[in-house]
């Protein structure tokens, strides 16, 4: 096998895998689940800034003013607390020196009742979780390509094995058809329809070569590695069986769920517009520190209240929102309903995908063994001269063509026996 690779692989390096170490490799290294990944730490930034619906926001300044306002300097005496008799001179109030005042202040908002955002905080923790079963699923996605992945790479080098003994074959078949010739029993035609078939043969397994090629590439983008390389799988290609307990697809799939966590999102995100029309409850308190002194707080004072706001009417704008949000939690809905069905028309086309890879397994198997047996009869009869040369090559042809369709099989059966699994999974 080194031997053929030798005038493509060049300066490529060929190397043996198995099929838990790429998939080992894709669950650590593949670009989609990092984005899945990442998809969800930004649901999960969203979900974490709806604590503001609990938390209080506390914020603190310091200012400095100069001034000859009347009003201002006299409230920035009342305020540092150094107000006089004098100050109330009329001729000081309304013309005032000029007067410099330094304030710290802290304030702390504390949201008591916002039935709105209880409800966005609902809808952000339901997206939340179904980016984390979204990013679940892409991993089922990928083992399910990485056996897919694997198995081409399998069948790539069974196609190379198959067509190499076929070119062993028609060399051979070659030097029978020169020594037929040579004494007279074939005629030239026969010995250029065995060189084309040596031709048909090595374009085949040029054709072959590329494709490992290509399953290796394959293989390399799942795992994300740039190196350029051809893989070697360690693993034959033969049937696999997997144990299906329960061939019913199952609600609580990750994907399925998700679709249902997000319809749940859709609802809260409904009701919270709902929501906005009702009044909102805030405490809000403060502490100030007043002086005539840069970072100094000679005097000091603090307030503290609630509030309770309504927006009766803005237009019509929020009554179109909730509209809308009404509209896309009803089409949530339907979506969720359809992508259930969709999944059970796949598990139900799967399972008779599955009935008729076992049956075209059985035929391919009858077919292979007889034409194996056609070809060495007929290869026996050509040696003695009781064959025609265009009927050993058919034979040739027919036993290459019925390999190269039994290993397809082999791998059609175990793929859609590994998509059941992945259909059925929980």
């Amino acid at each position: 096998m080194i031997l053929l690779f030798t005038v493509m692989v060049k300066a490529q390096e060929l190397i043996p895998i198995t099929k838990s170490e790429v998939l080992t490799k894709v669950l650590a290294n593949n670009t989609s689940i990092k984005i899945s990944q990442e998809e969800f730490n930004q649901a999960k930034g969203d979900f974490r800034q709806t604590n503001a619906v609990f938390l209080p926001n506390i914020t603190a300044s310091h200012s400095g003013i100069a001034t000859t306002n009347p009003l201002m300097a006299f409230g920035s005496k009342l305020n540092q607390e150094i107000l006089t008799q004098n100050d109330f001179n009329p001729v000081l109030l309304n013309n005032p020196s000029q007067i410099e005042n330094f304030a710290t202040k802290l304030e702390i908002q504390q949201p008591l009742i916002n039935l709105d955002g209880v409800y966005q905080r609902k809808a952000a923790k339901s997206k939340m979780e179904a980016m984390s079963l979204k990013s679940e699923r892409i991993q089922d996605f990928l083992r399910l390509e990485v056996d897919k992945a694997y198995m081409q790479l399998q069948l790539a080098y069974k196609a190379v094995d198959v067509l190499e003994k076929a070119l062993e074959a028609a060399n051979a078949n070659k030097k029978l058809a020169d020594n037929s010739f040579n004494q007279g029993i074939i005629q030239r035609a026969d010995v250029l329809n065995v060189e084309v078939r040596g031709t048909e043969v090595q374009n085949q397994l040029q054709m072959a070569m590329s494709n490992v090629y290509n399953a290796s590439n394959y293989l390399a983008f799942l795992m994300n590695d740039e190196t350029d390389v051809v893989y070697s799988p360690t693993e034959e290609l033969v049937i696999s069986t997997f144990t299906l307990v329960d061939m019913t697809l199952s609600e609580n799939r990750s994907d399925i769920k998700a679709m249902e966590l997000a319809s749940n999102a859709y609802e809260a995100m409904s009701k919270a517009d709902k929501m906005a029309f009702l009044p909102r409850l805030n405490a809000f308190g403060s502490y100030e520190m007043y002086d005539d002194q840069i970072f100094q707080g000679d005097a000091n004072g603090y307030l503290f209240g609630a509030q309770l706001s309504w927006d009766i009417f803005k237009g019509s704008k929020r009554i179109g929102k909730a509209q809308k949000s009404n509209a896309e939690f009803q089409k949530s809905k339907l979506e969720y309903h359809n992508y259930v069905s969709k999944s059970n028309l796949e598990l139900q086309k799967a399972k008779r995908d599955l009935l008729d890879a076992e049956s075209k397994l059985k035929l391919t198997t009858l077919a292979l063994q007889q034409s194996e047996e056609a070809l060495r009869i007929r290869t026996n009869r050509f040696k003695e001269g009781l064959e025609k040369t265009s009927d050993l090559l058919l034979a040739e042809s027919q036993y290459a063509q019925k390999q190269l369709e039994y290993y397809q099989t082999i791998f059609e059966l175990n793929y859609i026996q590994a998509y059941l699994q992945f259909l059925t999974k929980d």
